[in-house]
């Protein structure tokens, strides 16, 4: 096969595998989410929200640096995303087309493969940056809920309802760490498309091992949900 084929055949496997990895997962989670740290934080989630409201006069300030903390966190994320993106459009625009063939590449030079290169790096920094904008919206709108008294005392404000908030903010969160992945393997194929595909492949088994529970884990959270809820009940 000629080297410049090589990014028509490595680079979209390489695409393809994240993306039956990523479907797997969201499947995982909607099927079964204790197998999955996302499904399984979702269900912390609720328990935290019900605790903080259940007392809000006391736990006020200690919920709302929390969820400060994950705005703060976003945030770092986001800027991050941002000023990478501009560092790259200032690379691509101070760097002469002749200058973009490397001895070091295997695979297509091209001024067109690497504008499609750039361009790809830079949607994902840019995907990431509005989805942590996305998750800092919601951990916005959750610093304010969260200090309400839970419904029957008073108020109006369902736990439920915090909790959507607080697992939508995670979420986004978490579409923002995945599209920093992705970026990661698309920075490597500038390099090649063998790099491209070969970090994919590290990755996809790098996040199964993030992304999964084990038994022990599902049991340690089993056994302090109920004992949480046999303290409340006392």
């Amino acid at each position: 096969m000629e080297e410049k084929y090589l990014d028509l055949v490595m680079v979209p496997l390489g695409l393809l595998l994240q993306v039956i990895y990523n479907l797997w997962l969201l499947t995982t989670i909607i099927r079964d989410p204790k197998r999955t740290v996302i499904g399984l934080n979702a269900q912390v989630h609720e328990r935290w929200v019900k605790t903080m409201m259940a007392d809000s006069m006391q736990n006020a300030v200690l919920a709302v640096q929390t969820v400060r903390n994950n705005i703060m966190a976003a945030t770092v994320l986001g800027t991050t995303s941002i000023t990478l993106v501009s560092l790259i459009n200032v690379f691509v625009n101070a760097t002469s087309p002749s200058s973009n063939a490397s001895g070091i590449v295997y695979g297509n030079k091209s001024a067109t493969a690497n504008s499609i290169k750039f361009f790809s790096v830079s949607l994902c920094f840019t995907l990431a940056f509005l989805c942590n904008i996305q998750c800092i919206r919601y951990y916005t709108h959750v610093s304010f809920l969260i200090t309400q008294p839970a419904m029957g005392g008073g108020s109006a404000i369902s736990p439920d309802y915090v909790t959507r908030s607080l697992n939508r903010g995670s979420y986004f969160w978490s579409l923002g760490l995945r599209a920093f992945y992705v970026s990661f393997t698309l920075f490597l194929w500038i390099f090649g498309p063998i790099p491209m595909l070969v970090s994919s492949v590290v990755m996809c088994c790098l996040l199964f091992f993030l992304d999964t529970t084990t038994e022990f884990t599902r049991g340690f959270h089993l056994v302090y949900a109920v004992e949480e809820d046999v303290e409340q009940e006392v």
